[in-house]
Order: structure tokens, then sequence, then C-alpha cells
């Protein structure tokens, strides 16, 4: 791709897909420079950095360790750094290089280069062309969702799913390729207590009209009723007995029990865009936990400890004294277990090179306990280890601080939430523009509603409690889905009301000038490295974040420059902005799982 002056001459051929990832092309320059310098490149790291805008575009660091490490001048390191990259026409057709205080190395670009980058990414599909080189190769399984069958979800599960969803979203948009696994609770205790309500309690009408919630309160009747009655007790373990020793009428009622909780799962999982590609729970490892204990105690990992099989981690200061407990004492298996089987599943199955499982805080030391186990067990047995990373969040706050719940006191029904957000979006819309088609009404209310709870959850830090609030979740103001589907929203409106088409001809675009619109086009570029901290982190705050302030900063570029004017060159850079903004936003809200409206 060509580069042109402000006065039209040929400065240099840019290829501006080598440009899509701006800090990872100057690391690249750095680096280079750094060898024509004669510097030590296997101790010289460029660390590239965004620079202050009123300093620069991006900084290089480098100079500062590189001369420490060596005991000579930053500024003279900086300084053969730069008379270096100034031999470079890549670097020099774009940007001005300086250098500040001890050595820090300012790069600015110039506008003809915000011009161009613009140019290049267009579409989606320019965007994740690129993109996909970061995670190119990758086979990752995400755990997430991970309910029980037979029982309703609450609002506790919607952290996990939405977390979850968007971190997939998130892993094949930047070019891995991707396997949702939903790890459900689909065995043990629990079916001999809700297998005898269910043979003489079952209402078949309300399993009809609410399989989920029928089977949730056969399991607590039967629960109650074998807390109080020691022979009910006992008939519920005779239950479990003949379903654990395969009993051909408690394998039909458990497989009917689970389909009917699947589809009760699916219906809200639909309604959230969520979808897995596999539900493979407790029940699935079953037969596999023997080659679990088998191996682990070949490889001496595992060892008796008062009539169970343990691990010890006497490396690590907590779990020292603190066993990894594989089989209990009576012979069962427990979570440990066909977790550990689990892992040797994805990595002979799926191939995975990383393994994401997603549940809250509360897991935290399991989840530590079998990354060790697996790790040792995996060296000992010569096999290639996924990457594993326990993806942990904190709890949904009600205001009076503590975990939020429903006014009797019970855990509140996800599905209940998002209807009831749906219908206060229904409400809201509805106030704002009364005379809408009602089909509309309800249609963007669906999509606000189920939007406002995504983003409430995915905003904060997912590691840090949060408190629910309904006015602030559907607030059109602050960083809330509604102010960024409403910014989403109002630039689409700005080409309707040109009738201007967004494949529009920008060939009379002019390098940017004001400030508004220099800052608008470095936001915008900062997508990819938001994608990057996104990814490395887990953490899709990061990214609720900078669209929330792209969409501020497109605002402001609203506010003080006016887009449909005469003169064509600047009109169409404008209209550039325009469309570049709202795909970003498109593309990061749908990362997050978010739909988009095309007016509101």
């Amino acid at each position: 791709m060509r580069l042109l002056s402000r006065q039209g001459t040929l400065l240099f051929r840019l290829p501006m897909q080598d440009w899509f990832d701006v800090a990872k092309k100057l690391e690249s320059l750095a680096l280079k420079a750094a060898q024509r310098a004669n510097l030590e490149t296997d101790v010289f790291s460029p660390d590239v950095h965004p620079a202050d805008p009123r300093f620069g575009d991006a900084q290089i660091n480098g100079a500062l360790p590189y001369a420490k490490r060596l005991k000579t001048n930053p500024r003279e390191i900086a300084q053969q750094l730069v008379d270096q990259l100034n031999q470079d026409p890549e670097i020099t057709s774009v940007a001005e290089l300086s250098i500040a205080g001890p050595g820090f190395i300012n790069i600015r670009f110039n506008s003809e280069f915000f011009l161009m980058w613009l140019r290049a990414f267009t579409t989606e599909e320019d965007f994740q062309a690129s993109a996909s080189r970061i995670f190119a190769g990758e086979r990752v399984v995400v755990d997430y969702g991970s309910p029980n069958t037979a029982k309703q979800m609450h609002v506790g599960h919607i952290r996990a799913i939405v977390i979850g969803e968007a971190i997939c979203r998130l892993l094949e948009f930047c070019g891995a390729k991707v396997t949702r696994d939903n790890h459900i609770g689909d065995w043990g205790t629990p079916y001999g207590k809700l297998f005898y309500a269910y043979k003489r309690y079952l209402n078949k009408t309300a399993l009809e009209e609410d399989p989920l919630g029928e089977l949730e309160r056969l399991y607590k009747l039967g629960s109650r009723l074998a807390n109080d009655d020691e022979a009910t007790l006992e008939e519920c373990r005779k239950e479990l007995v003949k379903l654990q020793l395969g009993d051909p009428d408690a394998i039909a009622l458990w497989k009917r029990v689970n389909e009917l909780s699947i589809d009760g799962l699916k219906e809200i999982y639909d309604l959230l865009n969520v979808h897995f590609d596999c539900f493979l729970g407790e029940s699935f490892y079953r037969d596999q936990v023997g080659r679990v204990y088998e191996e682990l105690q070949e490889t001496g990992l595992a060892e008796e400890s008062e009539g169970a099989l343990v691990v010890f981690h006497p490396e690590h200061k907590r779990y020292a004294k603190q066993p990894f407990i594989i089989r209990k004492s009576d012979g069962a298996s427990n979570y440990a277990t066909t977790d550990l089987a689990t892992m040797l599943y994805r990595q002979e199955h799926f191939k995975a090179t990383r393994v994401i499982i997603v549940t809250d805080d509360r897991q935290k030391d399991h989840f530590e306990q079998l990354d060790l186990t697996t790790k040792k067990w995996f060296n000992q047995t010569n096999r290639s280890r996924p990457e594993f990373r326990h993806v942990m969040f904190g709890k949904i706050m009600g205001d009076d601080g503590k975990p939020i719940k429903s006014r009797s006191g019970d855990p509140i029904r996800l599905k209940d939430l998002v209807y009831e957000s749906i219908d206060r979006a229904y409400a809201i819309v509805k106030g704002k523009n009364p005379d809408m088609a009602e089909e509309e009404h309800k249609q963007i209310a669906t999509t606000v509603g189920i939007s406002a709870i995504k983003y409430a959850d995915l905003s904060p830090n997912r590691t840090s409690n949060y408190v629910f609030s309904w006015d602030k979740l559907l607030s059109f103001e602050g960083n809330t889905a509604p102010y960024l589907l409403y910014a989403a929203a109002r630039i689409q409106s700005i080409f309707r009301k040109a009738g201007v088409s967004m494949k529009f001809d920008d060939a009379a675009a002019t390098p940017f000038e004001t400030d508004e619109e220099i800052a608008l086009a470095r936001k915008i570029m900062e997508i990819v490295g938001v994608l990057h901290s996104t990814i490395e982190t887990l953490r899709p705050h990061l990214l609720c974040t900078y669209l929330f302030e792209l969409a501020g900063a497109f605002s402001a570029f609203y506010n003080a420059n006016k887009v449909i004017v005469d003169d064509a060159g600047i009109k169409a850079r404008r209209l550039i902005l325009c469309q570049r903004s709202l795909l970003v936003l498109k593309i990061g809200l749908s990362l997050l799982g978010i739909r988009t409206l095309d007016r509101m």
C-alpha cells in the first residue's frame, strides 16, 4: 500500500498489514536498529508501550534496562537506536522520533499514517485476518457454565456463562480453535434423593411445563424427607446403588432426567446466545478413573494415607500438609479424580494446547492442586501438557453487601433475572419511543435487557465482587451496555440521515488535522493492544473499558467536527472515522457476546 504526503508525493510503499499490530512492528524495527548499532541483542529488549499523547503515540523504553545491565549511559544507548531508526524509511516515512528523560524514545506518527492504517482495515474480515495471527495454531478447551442437572440455574451462574463465552469469542477471533465444554454435574449422591421423590411425588403437568422447576422441587422434597426420616434416607441410598450398579430402569430414568435438564438449560443458553460444543459431565468420566489411580500410583505420585489415595505437594507451602485426595477412604472417586481424568481426555482427545476452566473463586485451592498434580503426572508419563488457566470470578452482591438473593432469601433464578431485565428495558424503550411499532419495542428491549445483564457482569474486573443495580445496568449514561448500544446506533443514524452508504468511496479523504480527529484515529487503533492484553489476562473488563473510551472519543470528535460538509476530502476522512468507530464498536461488543442495534 502506498503512503502519500499531504502534497501527494510518494513517500514509501508501506505494507499496512504488517502494521496492524503497531507495537509488534515497532519491536521488530527496534531490534533491527539494535543489531545495526552493535548492541547485545540477547540482552536488549525494545519494551514498547503506548505513550502519553502529549509526547507521542508510542514509546520504546528498552534503553534504560539495557544500559543498567551494562552499566552505561541510557541516553547514549537511546541516541544510537534513534540514529539507526532514522536511517530506516519504514519508520521515517510514518513517524518522528525524539528522546526524553533518561532514554525514553518517543514516537509520534504523522496524520498520513493514521489515515492509511484506517484505510487498510475496513471490514471485520480485515481485522480478523490480522488478529488471527495472535493465537494461530492454538487448540483451546474452555470449560464454563457447569451447572448441576435437575436444578434451576440461579443468578450466580451468569458470571461463568458470560465470562466463559466472551473468552471463547476472543480466542476464536484471535485465531484459536476453541472447544466449548459444559462440564455439568450429572452424577452422584443427589440422584438417589431425586429418584425417590420422582417415583412417588411427580407432577407430570409441571414436568411438561417447567422440567427444571419440577425436578428441582422433587430433589428438594427428597432431601427434606431423607433428612427427617432414616427409613426414607435408606430408600434413597438404595436408589443410588441401583444407578451406580447400572440397573436398566435407573439408567433410563437418569438419562431422562439429564435430557430434560439439558433442554431446560438450553432455553437460557439460547436466550443468552451461548452454545456449547459438548456437555461432557461427571458421568462421562466415571469409567476412566481407574486409569488415573493406576498411573498416579505407578509413577509414585499417589500414596495411601488413612485409607485414602492422595497426592502430596511438599514443595508448596500451602499444600505441604493438605493432600489432594483422589480416592476417598471408602473407595469412591471424587471431583479430583474426575477432573484429572478430564485433563487427560482433553489432552488426548481434543489435542488441547490450552485448557481454561471458569469458576468462582471458592474453588481456587482445588484447581491449584489439580494443576500441580497434572504437571507432575504428565511430566512423569512424557505427555505434552496443555497450559492450564483457572479463570476465577467474584460474587454478585446486593445493596446490603451480601451475595444477592430474592426477597424470600432464596437464590434468584437466572431465567427470572433475564426476563425481568427485558421487561424493565421494554418500559424504558417504550417510554423513550412511544410511536415505535410494538414489535420493534420488543426486539430492542430484548437486546438491551440481555446486553445490560451481560455487560454489567463483564465490565468489572472479574476477580472483584460487584453490586448489582438495576438503575445502573440499564442506564443510558456511563459504562453500560445501553450507552454503547446507543453510541453504535447513533453512528448508523449519521449515515442514514446523510443518505451515505457504509461502503462509501473514501478516495478523496485528506489526512486528519483536528485534535479530535487524531485522538479518535489513535483510539481506534488501540483495539489491537487491547485484544492482546485482554487475551493475555483473560479479563474482559479491559475490552469493556476500551469500548467505553472509544465511544467517548467518538462523542468528543462528533461534537467538535461536523461530518457532512461540502469539502469532499474533509467529509470522506470524517466518514472514515465514523465507519471505523462503528466497526470496532460492533466487533468489540460481539466479542463480549452482545448484539448491536440499527436504531434505538
